[in-house]
């Protein structure tokens, strides 16, 4: 997630209006409208329409955001299925059941897909996003936890759940929310994913479960699910202790299958309970839509779910979120057919080779030293080349690129690591060879602008443009 919270707080000195052009002015009608007060009277809807279409305009080409994972196209047929689903409401499945058969739907292929051993007798939801996804994942985990302890008659009052500190935001707030101790396996440049190396110092008798990540954040990286299972499998036969692995396949969930389907990382490995990925990432539907998957109905404890009326019968839902849009849910059921296995073959293998070319002609500048290639999903992190030069840094460079539409995020990585600034560029569907050849001309421009200067550049107020 890139954020901007030094331009969107209000100033002091912000303006308390909105002022009309002339051209747009009718008769009658104000020549200004409040900024942060509601205003007293109506507008007409071509007014206010322009209003807010001219101040989206300042937002920056979501197409040229090599920062977000969030899908940033969509062809016109599921842009014309968003707007005809608009109002449809996900929580109401009386209201709108067939909408609510086309999630099972979904959510069964994605079983499916990840090799659950009953796909048809599993289940799942739907979110409004991975991490809602990941807290009911989170969720669930502690509570087959909790169900345990209290039949052998131990207290429930100090779980943990055992991650990568490399881990994304929505874990952290997990923990947080649902009074869960995190505890963090730091990364180092010998184990820069989560691996199962020192795994054991992490885990005790506490411990919900371990998180494996399918796409780092950061990098783009996958970690061994097969290797953390391992440690896992070890740790059982020296302990006793079951512990547990929730997939998070925010991204690389719906990469995996089709560009590495022999990788054992999904339901195959039998450690792993749940699964979860954003339809709105490599699922390739617009924001607004995650799912999470259990190996079976025994993986999620029944006092989770609840029963709502469905077509004279009930429904059991899972969610943290009530009202929501529906038409996220329509549109991935679209891509599904639309796309078939075959499909999303094509277009994430392209999403892939596009990352890798990239990779390897960013590794040719002198100036940089990659981090990764971008050969798990289609993302890759590079550095600046230690003792390049004293006159500029990567987020000198991120500002470079933003001069021209590019918006490349710039960020410390984390906890051990935290001297080493990377920058990081996603390749999405719709991100093509020909954009990729543009923006390697910009980076190669704004590098030999930077090389030229005379003197240092100033580093006064630098930030991290990213957030994880």
């Amino acid at each position: 997630m890139v954020t901007t919270n030094q331009h969107v707080q209000r100033s002091d000195d912000e303006r308390e209006s909105v002022e009309l052009d002339p051209v747009f002015v009718r008769p009658g009608e104000a020549t200004s409208l409040p900024k942060f007060r509601l205003p007293a009277r109506e507008s007409l809807p071509e007014t206010a329409y322009q209003i807010v279409h001219d101040e989206g305009m300042l937002d920056g080409n979501a197409r040229l955001n090599l920062a977000t994972f969030v899908g940033t196209w969509m062809d016109d047929r599921a842009q014309q299925l968003y707007l005809e689903a608009a109002d449809k409401n996900m929580i109401d499945k009386d209201e709108y059941p067939q909408t609510a058969a086309i999630e099972t739907r979904c959510w069964t292929m994605l079983a499916d897909l990840w090799h659950a051993p009953d796909p048809d007798h599993t289940i799942g939801t739907s979110t409004i996003g991975s991490s809602e996804a990941c807290m009911l994942g989170g969720l669930a985990l502690k509570r087959r936890w909790q169900h345990a302890r209290h039949s052998r008659g131990k207290p429930t009052d100090k779980p943990n759940l055992v991650m990568s500190s490399a881990v994304q935001v929505c874990w952290e707030k997990f923990c947080n929310y649902f009074d869960v101790e995190p505890r963090y396996v730091p990364i180092s440049l010998e184990h820069p994913v989560l691996d199962g190396q020192g795994l054991a110092e992490y885990v005790d008798e506490n411990t919900i479960g371990v998180v494996a990540i399918m796409g780092v954040t950061y990098t783009g990286m996958y970690e061994p699910v097969e290797q953390i299972a391992a440690a896992l499998d070890e740790i059982e036969e020296r302990t006793g202790l079951d512990v547990k692995i929730h997939v998070d396949g925010a991204s690389g969930a719906m990469i995996a299958p089709f560009v590495q389907p022999d990788l054992a990382w999904d339901f195959r490995v039998p450690r792993v309970v749940s699964i979860n990925t954003s339809g709105h990432k490599y699922g390739l539907v617009y924001p607004g839509l995650g799912w999470v998957v259990w190996r079976d109905a025994q993986c999620l404890p029944e006092d989770l779910v609840f029963k709502v009326s469905y077509l004279g019968g009930e429904m059991p839902t899972f969610a943290l979120n009530f009202s929501r849009p529906g038409a996220q849910v329509l549109q991935q059921y679209y891509m599904f057919l639309r796309l078939g296995a075959e499909g999303y073959r094509r277009v994430q293998e392209t999403s892939r080779a596009v990352a890798t070319e990239m990779a390897s002609e960013i590794a040719k500048i002198p100036a940089f030293e990659l981090w990764n290639n971008g050969s798990d999903i289609p993302v890759f992190a590079w550095r600046l080349r230690e003792g390049y030069t004293d006159k500029w840094n990567l987020y000198h460079l991120s500002d470079r690129l933003r001069t021209k539409g590019w918006l490349v995020p710039a960020y410390p990585m984390p906890a051990d690591l935290t001297d080493i600034t990377v920058q990081r560029i996603v390749v999405r569907n719709g991100f093509s060879r020909d954009l990729a050849d543009a923006f390697l001309a910009d980076l190669r421009t704004e590098v030999d602008y930077l090389d030229a200067l005379r003197g240092p550049m100033p580093a006064e107020g630098q930030h991290p443009g990213f957030h994880h």
